[in-house]
């Protein structure tokens, strides 16, 4: 299958290279010209505009776009619907605001443009491990799109079957599901942000508490100097609580017991904040997932071990660098980020 893909950065550049492992032809477009031809020298096709890369597509089209939310995104799609005709799809493979997906998706309607919004998980191991896809939009056009998200999907790999599954979505057990109509993907991915700030938060708040097991407060004879990249690894091997930011957690550990080359300041990309507010709304209580995102805030003004922890697993999976910033900044606008 033919695609467009908007955006090469630390996921758009090797979403583009899974598919093309996989057989799909590619046409990419980026600010960063030369984003655009190591792609081209990857095998794909490089445009030098988005005037360019429609002419490149044949009809009826598909374009994804990696890019992250706020106007860089709005932008696009407002100048991609000028220039796609009846048919053609837009994807945001970013991490949209839901309410934005519906509201997008009504206004593309209008010029019989389909929108499909894909919450995508996998940062920058995504080449190598696949991607996990919470898809929204209108099911032919989901259907017709299916040949790409199988391509970037993980797959059955080694995880072990879930009993009792017979008869439901087989595409589920390889890593992507249509969740509903517009702006369903989104929120889906919206929650998942939000349960992994609290997983994230409660490794960053334990391992703390491990660290000043040491403490010279406490009595001599309560007094434990852990090895905390030894915890790390023992817990990764058939506990309860192992998982993929445990072993991002342990491999920090391993190369830099003391995380000295972590300050603690941690960002929030938007979906936090936008967990939240759902939760406001659906009058739901989220104890533990609103005190994850404050803490991300207070990390800003004052950082502990915690939070340093807390910005090891974020560079694991996503490649994230801690900014500088100074002892006190206002949060930024979430939609203005993408994580």
């Amino acid at each position: 299958m033919q695609i467009g893909v908007i955006g090469l950065g630390r996921m758009g550049g090797n979403i583009e290279r899974r598919l093309m492992q996989n057989g799909h032809e590619a046409v990419v477009y980026d600010h960063d010209p030369n984003a655009v031809a190591v792609l081209g020298r990857d095998g794909a096709i490089g445009a030098k505009g988005l005037d360019t890369l429609v002419d490149h597509l044949r009809a009826p089209r598909a374009v994804w776009l990696m890019l992250p939310a706020g106007k860089i995104t709005e932008d696009t799609i407002v100048h991609l619907a000028r220039l796609l005709a009846a048919d053609d799809i837009i994807i945001d493979g970013g991490n949209t605001f839901w309410k934005d997906d519906i509201r997008r998706a009504k206004t593309l309607k209008g010029r019989s443009i389909h929108y499909v919004d894909v919450g995508t998980s996998g940062g920058v191991w995504g080449l190598q491990r696949g991607y996990c896809m919470m898809i929204g939009g209108p099911k032919a056009v989901v259907d017709r799109l299916d040949p790409i998200f199988k391509a970037l999907a993980p797959g059955l790999g080694n995880v072990p079957r879930t009993l009792g599954r017979d008869g439901r979505d087989p595409r589920v057990e390889l890593g992507y599901l249509h969740c509903g109509p517009s702006g369903a993907g989104h929120f889906v991915k919206m929650i998942h942000n939000g349960i992994e700030y609290g997983l994230m938060q409660a490794f960053a708040e334990g391992f703390d508490i491990l660290k000043n097991a040491n403490s010279q407060a406490l009595p001599d004879d309560a007094r434990f100097d852990f090895e905390l990249a030894d915890i790390a690894e023992v817990w990764r091997r058939g506990s309860v609580i192992s998982s993929w930011l445990l072993d991002l957690t342990a491999s920090a550990l391993a190369a830099d017991p003391k995380l000295d080359g972590f300050e603690g300041v941690v960002e929030d990309s938007g979906e936090g904040r936008w967990t939240v507010m759902a939760a406001i709304d659906e009058s739901v209580p989220a104890d533990v997932l609103s005190a994850a995102l404050y803490t991300r805030f207070r990390s800003r003004r004052d950082h502990t071990f915690a939070e340093k922890i807390l910005s090891a697993m974020r560079k694991g999976f996503g490649a994230h660098v801690e900014p500088h910033l100074a002892p006190h900044v206002e949060p930024k606008d979430p939609k203005a980020k993408t994580s």
